[in-house]
């Protein structure tokens, strides 16, 4: 679904962490956990954490969506790009999202297809 990929890669290209503690309590479920081959965190502020954690390692990049997200019940899978604006991204992953019943995101379950030499 369009709509819940446009919330997360909002709350992932959010730089400002009150912005984007803002975002989370607006989409994300107060129990939200997000997991990827690199991080696993659990409640929004460890989310929060994690998204700026990743603006450290990779400065002035912004997150994409790539393709069309495919959507189920309340899943949405989608691929998407870490790279300069405009630009090829460097980082390509894919995601899966599964929303609470209120369509909040809950639950992410994260892939990296593409990483940069030295990055993980």
């Amino acid at each position: 679904m369009k709509d819940v990929t446009t919330a997360y890669l909002a709350t992932w290209n959010e730089q400002d962490t009150d912005a984007r503690t803002k975002l989370l309590a607006e989409s994300w479920a107060d129990n939200a956990s997000y997991t990827d081959p690199l991080a696993d965190a659990a409640g929004r502020d460890a989310i929060s954490a994690t998204i700026a954690a990743v603006h450290e390692q990779f400065p002035g990049m912004v997150f994409t969506l790539v393709g069309e997200p495919d959507h189920h019940h309340r899943q949405t899978r989608f691929q998407w790009g870490l790279g300069p604006e405009g630009a090829e991204p460097l980082v390509i992953g894919f995601d899966v999202v599964v929303t609470d019943d209120q369509g909040r995101i809950e639950t992410v379950l994260g892939f990296l297809d593409r990483v940069p030499a030295g990055a993980a």
